[in-house]
């Protein structure tokens, strides 16, 4: 008989410190063989060069992947100028090495700088980027040709930290999906000398940040401490406001109709915003986004957060003058 899994830790958020080394998988499956058998997930990943903030999910936390990966993220890294890899990392195969002898520091510094102007970059051709359903790493390493994909970023701050060419530390505020390594990439290029990503810190993943963060170890070393590590699903999406239904309105959501705005007490959005949804006792319901319906500003279901033995509730008549949907399914980690 399948063992099912365990349910005396709370849904929610665990903020890791992952260490170098690991891919972002082997350190949950590490969390998985120490705790048990438990649902988890990870948003976002980081490649094993890179340490930093990794936002492991368990529980219903799963759910709510697509949504903690929708801030910037702040990363500090390191960079080497006049040598090129396949995967623009130090890790990878070197493909060329020019060397560097002719930039100086403060070139290094300008084109570090130069960064906060880019809008996209290629996209690294060993990744978890997918072309028709296969990630660029799988077509590398069997050989294959990898498409060149475009992605377009936004770069919010940097900051050049420690110039000493051909080395050069740095700091960065990005869009969710940039790729720093291909930043790297990109600067040697301009710079005619190749550059590679030597290291890699990432200090937040807004609104986590490392101050938050538990050491992979030090929680592996105390799983009788994973229960206070977990950050509530409630509080786990703190810059999204917190909308309590009525027993009858919670009914509805649980089968994915849809609510007036007006009704909802605490509520007068603007298109597009969102919200999570709790019962009168503060246990989360659902996520949701307001959109414009026939009779004005609606809530629609985006996640349904109750845990999946809760009982739905029968439709009620007046659910037929509402506009049910689908809540929509998303893949984390």
């Amino acid at each position: 008989m399948a063992k099912t899994a365990r349910t005396d830790l709370p849904d929610g958020v665990i903020v890791l410190d992952k260490p170098h080394g690991p891919t972002s998988t082997q350190c949950l499956n590490r969390i998985k063989r120490t705790l048990g058998k438990i649902k988890l997930g990870h948003a976002g990943t980081l490649d094993p060069l890179a340490t930093g903030v990794l936002l492991a999910l368990v529980g219903q936390g799963t759910k709510i992947a697509p949504y903690l990966t929708e801030g910037p993220k702040v990363y500090q890294g390191a960079l080497k100028l006049g040598l090129t890899t396949d995967t623009y990392d130090i890790q990878g195969k070197i493909t060329s090495e020019p060397g560097a002898d002719g930039v100086d520091n403060e070139a290094l510094r300008r084109a570090i700088l130069d960064w906060a102007a880019l809008t996209e970059q290629e996209t690294p051709p060993v990744s978890a980027a997918k072309h028709q359903g296969k990630p660029l790493y799988a077509l590398a390493r069997a050989g294959e040709k990898t498409p060149v994909k475009i992605r377009q970023i936004s770069i919010f701050e940097v900051e050049a930290l420690e110039i000493d060419a051909p080395h050069a530390r740095f700091r960065v505020r990005c869009s969710p999906g940039t790729y720093v390594r291909s930043l790297v990439h990109s600067l040697g290029t301009r710079l005619g000398c190749g550059a590679v990503l030597t290291e890699l810190r990432r200090e937040a993943c807004e609104p986590f940040g490392l101050d938050q963060a538990v050491e992979l170890e030090e929680l592996l070393r105390s799983p009788e401490t994973a229960a206070e590590r977990i950050i509530p699903l409630p509080r786990a999406l703190p810059h999204w406001p917190k909308l309590p239904l009525t027993a009858a309105q919670a009914g509805l959501v649980k089968n994915g109709v849809r609510l007036q705005a007006s009704e909802v007490q605490g509520s007068a959005p603007e298109p597009g915003a969102k919200a999570m949804f709790t019962d009168e006792a503060g246990s989360p319901l659902a996520l949701a986004e307001a959109k414009p319906g026939p009779s004005g500003i609606e809530w629609s279901i985006l996640r349904g957060l109750f845990a999946p033995d809760q009982p739905e509730a029968k439709r009620s008549p007046a659910a037929s003058t509402l506009q049910p949907t689908k809540a929509t399914e998303h893949q984390g980690g």
